[in-house]
């Protein structure tokens, strides 16, 4: 059984209740966790309080030392790390590796950019007054997230949160939390308290969400869980960071280069299986191109090598869990009883005998627009398209939607380029190079895929709060103070 961490200490869970973690390749047992829940949550959120108002006050110079330190120790643990988070998500053995290299990038972003962000100097409206703003940390943070990226999506939030002067309670999900507590070993040059890990499901989460020391919820998952989070979270006016989920688009208009898109589409719609919130979900082509896209893409899905992750040549690896295939099969069901042609795959199946939960990439065509995979968010490796006139119509249509997470495009054209990035809202938007992350770059949703912004400068400020400082260097009495039948009139006239 793994122990949590508390306060700079390795500790036995409260909880005596277990949860064996499993390959979701070959269904091996890789470890067990505790379950953790109320208790155990007040332990790690009071530590958190205890170590904050010390760690707001360590120097920026001394934040970023640290911050470096840990991105070094986590690079000297890629390939431990990698081969973890590779076991117990399904995640290929290439795609987890590229992983760590974005998690030590995180900290070591923040530790520059935290180091010269405190506040602005602004105009004063006086003589003899000096005006500025300072950011302050909100306190205590509870960062939850999901299987698909556990390290990754844990890193946008614990890195930018205790720059800022925060300290964390992290929960990570509970179908893959290993590799979250390994890599907490790279904490423990920071001062006790200020990262705790503790691992569960739902009653870990409620509790964190709940608790009335935890003042914000840092939170990356699907939208409906989000909801009940910020209603929640509303009751104690707490702050929240929510990146939820979303069905994007990704438009291929007739001047694109078919030997790029092709092969871009795919790979963006198959990382990771398809388990990837900005993984393009709806794929508008226009007509022109329809027909060649559709066979190229076709034979594209029909080359890749679906196995065991841990193999050098396998491409796509499992879903999560017999859920989530189940769920995508049904998906599948309905998007094709809705009218779509099942063009490649479609079901559950196992290669090379492995016992794990793998689902066939598939292809639909003849997606109407308006249809369940326009619509909701399928979660695994299926690629819809959807047959388009022209531009405009492209255009719109990738515009209709409830969500806003991401868009991508590919095309030659400026004009339509900079016509669909006006016109359609994301919170991020691709053109010619689908789902490049920058740390520089803030990311997070729009409408119903998300509140707040992760990574950049904005990264930062969503776990800070300003703080509007206003001198006045001579202390003298105001004229517009009481009495105020002593006041003069504009212009000086007596009255």
């Amino acid at each position: 059984m793994e122990q949590i961490l508390i306060n700079g200490a390795w500790v036995d869970a409260l909880a005596r209740d277990s949860r064996a973690i499993h390959n979701p390749a070959t269904l091996e047992l890789v470890g067990s966790v505790p379950e953790c829940a109320a208790a155990d949550v007040a332990r790690a959120v009071a530590a958190a309080r205890e170590a904050q108002r010390a760690w707001w006050k360590v120097p920026g110079v001394d934040k970023a030392r640290l911050l470096r330190q840990i991105g070094t120790r986590i690079r000297a643990l890629e390939h431990e790390l990698a081969e973890l988070m590779c076991l117990e998500t399904g995640k290929p053995l290439c795609e987890s590796t590229d992983c760590i290299d974005w998690v030590a990038a995180c900290f070591e972003y923040y530790a520059e950019v935290a180091r010269s962000s405190y506040g602005n100097s602004i105009p004063p409206v006086a003589p003899h007054q000096l005006n500025f703003t300072i950011k302050e940390p909100f306190g205590v943070v509870a960062a939850i997230v999901p299987f698909n990226f556990p390290l990754l999506l844990m890193a946008w939030k614990v890195a930018p949160a205790i720059a800022a002067g925060n300290t964390v309670v992290c929960k990570p999900p509970h179908q893959n939390p290993l590799s979250n507590l390994r890599l907490a070993r790279v904490f423990d040059g920071l001062p006790p308290g200020v990262v705790n890990v503790l691992t569960g499901a739902e009653a870990a989460g409620t509790a964190l969400v709940e608790h009335p020391d935890v003042d914000m919820i840092a939170f990356t998952g699907s939208t409906a869980v989000g909801r009940r989070i910020a209603a929640s979270a509303g009751q104690q006016l707490k702050k929240v960071n929510l990146e939820l989920g979303s069905v994007d688009p990704f438009i291929v208009f007739r001047d694109a280069d078919l030997d790029v898109a092709v092969a871009g589409v795919v790979w963006a719609r198959m990382l990771n299986a398809g388990q990837v919130c900005t993984s393009p979900k709806r794929i508008y082509v226009e007509a022109p191109l329809a027909a060649e896209f559709i066979r190229r893409a076709d034979a594209a899905l029909g080359a890749l090598i679906v196995g065991d992750p841990r193999c050098t040549d396998t491409d796509v690896g499992p879903l999560i869990s017999a859920a989530a295939a189940a769920k995508v099969e049904a998906q599948v069901a309905g998007a094709v009883a809705a009218g779509a042609r099942l063009a490649r795959g479609g079901r559950r199946f196992q290669p090379g005998g492995l016992a794990g939960h793998f689902f066939e990439p598939t292809l639909l065509t003849h997606v109407v627009h308006g249809s369940l995979p326009t619509r909701e968010e399928i979660f695994g490796p299926v690629l819809s398209v959807t047959v388009v006139k022209d531009a405009d119509e492209a255009i719109h249509m990738a515009n209709d939607s409830e969500f806003g997470l991401g868009a991508s495009i590919y095309t030659k054209d400026l004009g339509i380029a900079m016509r669909a990035m006006e016109f359609i809202k994301a919170g991020t938007f691709w053109i010619n190079d689908p789902l490049t992350d920058n740390d520089a770059g803030p990311f997070g949703g729009m409408r119903h895929s998300g509140i707040g912004r992760e990574l950049g400068a904005e990264g930062l400020d969503a776990f800070r709060e300003p703080k509007h400082v206003h001198i006045d260097y001579v202390m003298e009495r105001k004229p517009w103070w009481y009495p105020y039948r002593n006041r003069r009139p504009p212009g000086g006239a007596g009255g």
